[in-house]
This record gives structure tokens, sequence and C-alpha cells, in this order.
């Protein structure tokens, strides 16, 4: 179940649970395919559901590290040594490619969405929500982590959580599963939950918002997404993302009108339309759907384009059910896929959208963006 993410400037998490071990949570790593060259000790977690009782979850940070780079990296599991793992970290600067994807779960079509994410040549993988569809069967926790290790082991994964992330029966914290085993850079972005956080990778700065913890004025969450957006510097960071699993906007008759969408979005789009976020990227309806720039229902030059991609591959089915496609609404479809957005440079940016059902990785939807960092009317 091994992973990696980011974990602030120039760090690395790697992440892997063993079923049952004494040795002590080390990485290895180096340039060198031997990944002998350094060492960083690590944390070690676990946690109780019912008759469950996870693995060892291991959580190591590594670097800095060099951009562009590949490396090699291992554990010391007590008696023997485990297989050499690679990853390549993300470039210094545009270009950099994003693959968007929610809602995956563990079907056939999940299988199909990772193998044209492999072919992708992505740099760093989105994860808007709804990773495993456990709902509260843990073990399918660590089918999961297995099912998507080829992928999560060799490039960061970047995760926030969804409504099947939620735990109804785990002492007071309703996400104890998804935050033992997916740690994400909170303490490194300043904030107070794993729910939510924000990075910077290449010239972007990523905020991952939760739907499913507080969000409105007097929230921490709101707080620290005020702040958050404060330090944003556009001569460092161009290009502004943010993305959360119930999308604000929809045609879709699927989850329509649900409070994680509606009230989060009353509460919070001023904030991302007078920071001049580029793109909103969302997964839980089991469609895609691309809108127009937007802001408060219409079409705005200076607001977000807004992107549901909750069509991963979950084990409910896709939402093929549609309200009359409003004129903001500039594409949909009813199929899994995968998203790849290409930032080439400071200015410009490339969103396609891929459909399973083509053999080949051929290109359902597509947009050029031009930033809006860059847009002197806005």
């Amino acid at each position: 179940e091994v992973h990696v993410s980011l974990s602030g400037d120039d760090d690395f998490r790697i992440s892997w649970i063993a079923a049952t071990d004494s040795a002590p949570p080390v990485v290895y790593y180096g340039a060198s395919p031997h990944a002998n060259s350094f060492s960083a000790a690590g944390t070690t977690a676990s946690y109780t559901y019912g008759s469950y009782t996870s693995g060892n979850i291991h959580n190591a940070v590594i670097g800095p590290l060099e951009p562009g780079t590949q490396y090699f990296y291992r554990f010391d599991n007590g008696t023997t040594a485990s297989p050499v793992f690679n990853f390549t970290t993300p470039p210094p600067s545009f270009p950099i490619k994003f693959a968007i994807v929610g809602d995956l779960g563990q079907t056939g079509w999940t299988q199909s969405t990772l193998d044209h994410v492999a072919r992708s040549n992505y740099d760093v993988f989105l994860l808007p929500g709804d990773l495993s569809y456990a709902d509260e069967d843990e073990p399918l926790w660590d089918t999961y982590g297995n099912l998507v290790q080829a992928l999560a082991a060799s490039r960061p994964w970047m995760t926030t959580e969804g409504n099947h992330e939620i735990e109804s029966g785990v002492g007071p914290e309703t996400f104890t599963a998804y935050n033992a085993r997916w740690s994400m850079p909170h303490l490194e972005s300043s904030s107070k939950s794993n729910l939510y956080y924000s990075f910077e990778v290449a010239g972007v700065h990523v905020m991952m918002l939760g739907s499913y913890t507080d969000f409105d004025s007097d929230s921490d969450q709101y707080a620290w997404l005020v702040n958050d957006l404060k330090g944003v510097d556009r001569s460092k960071t161009p290009w502004v993302l943010a993305l959360m699993h119930a999308p604000w906007y929809s045609s879709n008759k699927a989850h329509y009108g649900e409070p994680e969408s509606v009230n989060m979005k009353a509460d919070m789009e001023t904030l991302l339309y007078d920071a001049r976020v580029d793109a909103v990227f969302a997964g839980h309806v089991h469609a895609y759907e691309r809108f127009d720039r937007v802001y408060k229902n219409r079409s705005d030059a200076c607001g977000p384009v807004y992107v549901t991609v909750g069509d991963g591959g979950n084990r409910e089915g896709l939402a093929t059910k549609w309200y009359s496609q409003p004129s903001i609404s500039m594409f949909r479809e009813s199929s899994f896929g995968h998203g790849e957005l290409l930032i080439v440079n400071e200015t410009h940016a490339h969103w396609t959208w891929h459909r399973n059902q083509d053999d080949e990785s051929v290109v359902s939807d597509e947009i050029w963006l031009h930033g809006l960092a860059d847009q002197s009317t806005c």
C-alpha cells in the first residue's frame, strides 16, 4: 500500500503499511537504484474498527529532493529488505501535468481509468474525494491501497475526503481510516485538519478543500482559506486551483442541491472569485461536466472554470439523468474517464478529458485556458 505525496518545499512523504513487523519505520533512498545514499526515520500508527485492526501504518518524510529527478527507495522489513520502488519528483517550473480523477473505487472501470492515467505521463495526481469506497468495510482500504500502488508509489498523489470516507463508528472522529492512511501536508500549510490544506508545485498553488467538515464563515476551514489566499503570490504561482468533493455547479440530477454543495458555495464562492482562482475541480457526481467561467450562476470572464470529474470508476455506476442543460454548462457526458491539466506556461493551460470507452487515449473534451493572473481586466 505504498504511496508518495508532497510534504512542503522539496520534501516528500512516503507512506506504507506492514501487516506485522517490529522494524523501525525507516526509508532508504537515493538517486541510485541501490537506494542507499540517505535514510529517514518516520512514525508508526494503527487503528481498530470493531474486529479489524489495521497494519502498522508508516510515514516518513524524505528530502530535500531535486525537482524533475528519479529517486529510488526501499524499506527495512526486519527480516528482509523490501523491493526497490522509484518515483519522479515534479518539475521545477512549467510545463507541469496534473491527472485529476474523483470517485475511483475498486471496479473494472477503476482499472481502465488507472491504465489510461498511467499512459498520460502525469507529474502529480489530484483526487477530490471518494477513494476506496470501503464504507466502513476496513479490509477494502487495504485492497484499494494495493490496487493503486503501481501509480501512487511512482508519482505524488494528493487527496481530499469525500462522503465515502465518512465513518460513523470510529470514536469521535468520522475520518479515522482516511486520516490514518492518507496523511496530507495540512500542518505544512497551517491547516488544523487533514481534511483541507494547500500546497505549491512548479508555479501552481493548489487548495484541497473539505466538503465534509465545517466550512461556514465561523469555521476553522473558512479562516484558514482566507489566510491561505492572502498568502498567494501570483508572481511565484500564477496559477491557482481549488478542489473539493461536492461540486458547486452541476446540472446532473444526482446529488443535486445537497447542503455540502449549496451551502459551501454560498459561503466560499466569493472568496475564490475575489482571489481569481483559475479552475475548480470536484467529484461526487458520477459523470463529467465542464462549465464556463462563472460566478453566482452566470458567465463571468473573471470567474473560475468549474469541472466535475466524479467518474473515476466507482461501484455505484454512472449518473445518467440530467436537467435541461443550462447555458453555462459547456460539455457534459455520463461516462467513466479521467482529466489531464497541462499547464504549459505562466499564461496558458490545456485541459482534456478522456473517456474510458476509448481503447486509445482519445480526447473527448478539451479547452485552452488563459490564466486569470494575466488578465488585466480581472
